[in-house]
């Protein structure tokens, strides 16, 4: 089977900061992609400029699936203590859809994991335009706040 050309979707980047995060996760998930295993990839870019990628991990019981955010997550985490400042996740088409990987904002359990670690972390998003970096706060507005951390930490 003869691999096909994707559309990678880092040209929609006006940004150059986002450009490189789409990119560095299109590489990735263009590399790992596996149908119904390894479907997105994540970039997270840390303060000192470090990109930490991570995989979607599928499973048979969708509980047991870990999102690439929470892998970029962890991979940063391992990395650095630098404060990370933005995410973009990359979605490979499946073989039976057009050939253009695209960006997908983080699912709502993403949001409150990334928005826990990083509160000021912003989002590589489509806005209906073309692709742009928004606040990840704006896209989970009432961010649950419980007491299990110093109220400092989780704002």
């Amino acid at each position: 089977m003869t691999a096909r050309a994707v559309v990678d979707p880092a040209g929609d980047c006006p940004d150059p900061g986002a450009r490189a995060l789409v990119a560095a996760a299109f590489a990735a998930i263009s590399s790992r992609y596996v149908l119904a295993r390894h479907q997105i990839a994540a970039a997270l870019l840390d303060a000192d400029g470090g990109i930490h990628i991570g995989l979607h991990l599928d499973a048979m019981v969708g509980r047991a699936a870990v999102c690439a955010e929470a892998g970029a997550l962890s991979a940063a985490r391992l990395a650095t203590g630098a404060e990370l400042v933005a995410a973009a996740a990359v979605r490979y088409p499946k073989p039976t859809e057009p050939a253009v990987a695209r960006v997908v904002p983080p699912c709502g359990l993403c949001r409150e994991l990334l928005l826990d670690h990083a509160p000021g972390l912003r989002a590589v998003v489509h806005d209906g335009t073309r692709l742009v970096l928004t606040p990840l706060s704006g896209l989970l507005p009432h961010k649950y706040v419980g007491t299990k951390w110093p109220a400092a930490l989780t704002r």
